[in-house]
């Protein structure tokens, strides 16, 4: 038998002066297989065209519908409802710039991050465009794109204590991209190029350990395992005093 949900949703356009912050009941007949992107687009089409949602791929791919879900960041395209309660809240993600209801601008704060980390591959000298690239280890591209399968949905922000409390905190999705960037090969930086711009508290001495990021990243990235990887690695290269890590 089909559940009859309850969902409270996070309704608040900062754009318009007179839009209030407050949760908006809708009611809905759950259906089989049914998703929150496919609940959240029925409300949508057959309640309040108003509502502001994010998504693009509908597969878990694009990261653009990611949202806080009873408590917890996730994608709403990766959430079946028969998972949930029949009481569900909706909001959007913290930290990241409000456009309206549960739609954020996480490509604001992302594109930031990436500049100021420079994530992409510094090559020597100028490219040679008809020049064949030089052959990968097999092992080494497969760990490089294990940590390229970040989506950048933001959950990781979300759920991070620190990014919560100073903005300047580059969060589980910075340092995860400095540490693909480290594996490759076609990459000049040397090892204090890459911690000079996360060797303080903005970044990898800022993480407090709480394991959000690693608990709710939808691709099931190691996140807190690079972390500490690029602690101990700072440590043992001397960029670093020790008793900074513990």
């Amino acid at each position: 038998m089909s559940r009859a949900l309850t969902f409270h949703i996070f309704r608040h356009t900062p754009g318009n002066p007179a839009s209030v912050p407050h949760l908006q009941d809708y009611a809905l007949e759950e259906a089989p297989g049914m998703t929150l992107f496919i609940a959240l687009n029925r409300i949508r089409e057959e309640q309040d065209p108003s509502l502001a949602l994010d998504f693009v791929c509908r597969a878990g791919v694009c990261g653009s519908c990611a949202m806080v879900i009873n408590g917890l960041p996730g994608l709403a395209c990766r959430t079946l409802t028969a998972s949930l309660p029949p009481e569900i809240t909706l909001l959007p993600l913290p930290v990241f710039e409000l456009i309206g209801d549960l739609s954020v601008n996480t490509g604001k704060w992302m594109r930031a991050m990436s500049e100021r980390l420079e994530t992409w591959v510094h090559l020597q000298g100028e490219p040679d465009l008809d020049a064949i690239e030089t052959p990968m280890d097999p092992d080494l591209a497969e760990r490089i794109y294990e940590l390229d399968r970040c989506i950048e949905c933001g959950c990781c922000i979300a759920a991070c204590g620190t990014a919560q409390m100073r903005q300047d905190f580059v969060g589980a999705v910075g340092l995860n991209k400095i540490a693909r960037f480290r594996l490759d090969p076609r990459d000049r930086r040397t090892e204090p190029d890459y911690y000079r711009v996360i060797g303080d508290d903005a970044g990898v001495f800022g993480c407090m350990s709480l394991l959000g990021c690693h608990d709710v990243c939808p691709k099931g990235l190691s996140l807190q395992t690079q972390i500490a990887y690029l602690r101990r690695s700072m440590v043992r290269q001397g960029l670093t005093g020790p008793t900074r890590c513990l």
